[in-house]
């Protein structure tokens, strides 16, 4: 389970990196349900393309991954979260066999809540999950690299009060039909996600990654400038001076943290704004390219079709909405 430390994420001015990261997650939609098992059950669900949120309200539940040593336990006032929607068994006990969850909820649309109860003769589980869908065009470049769960624990959402509260009311109050009962769904998953993250990454290992870049006085920095003057001409060597390392050292530091060299990451956060006023704005191409840093277009529409598979016009056709919001 996930402690209490708290990290020192580096800030610039009146900008944090962590905040940074976190701001542009805007969900379009949620698919929440409640559930009560009784014992012996087991679930599996696949990958799904969103995240995912388990919270216990009554009971237990073990978490199995694959290829993961151990199982997780969550117990009353838990939460895991998946960020990538990773695939997963819940059940009782270890082992425990399981049915697809597509069996028990074939359709599961964003916006939907349902109730789902399994009668069995032992122990009550009551457990409240969210499907959490949200625009990977808003999704910083960082993000990628968060592991496949986080598990926070009952003390560590004691020391978060707004989340421990929003995820206690949530189950406590549940409703699936009252007006308005959609929104306030989305709204409060909303808060209770980016919270959670926020909570998680400030406890992460110091090993972790994610951590150590988040963390480091020359990464840092550098990653807090890219992802809030994107569109600067920025070079290695103009980076490197950012966080105050020699070329070849930040270049490796860099590499070594993050995943990415430092001008794949600049790139992977350029063309992430460019998708979202894609989908945003009715800015032309050449606009757009230039707000997000390219300064040609032909380069920014080589680089965009490469990165999504179709070219800058293809992408707003298809990711628009067809009806006025």
């Amino acid at each position: 389970m996930i402690g209490t430390r708290r990290a020192r994420f580096m800030a610039s001015g009146d900008s944090d990196l962590l905040s940074e990261l976190l701001a542009p997650l805007r969900l379009h939609g949620v698919f929440h349900s409640r559930w009560s098992m009784r014992a012996p059950w087991g679930i599996a669900g696949e990958g799904e393309d969103c995240a995912l949120i388990h919270y216990v309200h009554e009971g237990r539940c073990i978490v199995e991954m694959p290829g993961a040593a151990e199982p997780i336990e969550l117990e009353p006032g838990d939460l895991a979260v998946f960020p990538h929607g990773t695939a997963h068994r819940l059940g009782d006990r270890p082992g425990r066999s399981t049915v697809p969850l597509v069996s028990l909820l074939p359709d599961r649309p964003p916006g939907d809540a349902r109730s789902v109860q399994l009668d069995g003769p032992g122990p009550v589980t009551t457990m409240l999950c969210g499907g959490l869908h949200y625009d990977v065009a808003a999704v910083a470049p960082l993000y990628r690299a968060l592991p496949t769960v986080f598990v926070l624990d009952a003390d560590a959402l004691k020391g978060q009060p707004l989340l421990g509260d929003t995820m206690a009311r949530l189950a406590d109050n549940w409703t699936d039909d009252e007006p308005g009962a959609q929104l306030v769904a989305l709204r409060a998953f909303e808060l209770a996600f980016v919270l959670a993250l926020r909570t998680a990454l400030s406890t992460l290992a110091d090993d972790e990654p994610v951590w150590r870049a988040l963390n480091h006085p020359a990464v840092s920095p550098a990653l807090l400038a890219v992802q809030t003057r994107f569109n600067e001409p920025w070079t290695l060597e103009k980076l490197a001076a950012e966080a105050g390392l020699s070329r070849s050292s930040f270049a490796a530091t860099f590499r070594r943290l993050v995943g990415q060299t430092p001008m794949e990451h600049l790139a992977a956060r350029r063309l992430q704004e460019a998708a979202r006023l894609l989908i945003e704005t009715t800015q032309p191409h050449e606009r757009i390219a230039e707000r997000v840093g390219y300064r040609s277009g032909v380069g920014f529409h080589l680089a965009f079709r490469n990165r999504y598979g179709q070219t800058p016009g293809e992408y707003r056709r298809t990711r628009r909405p067809t009806s006025p919001s």
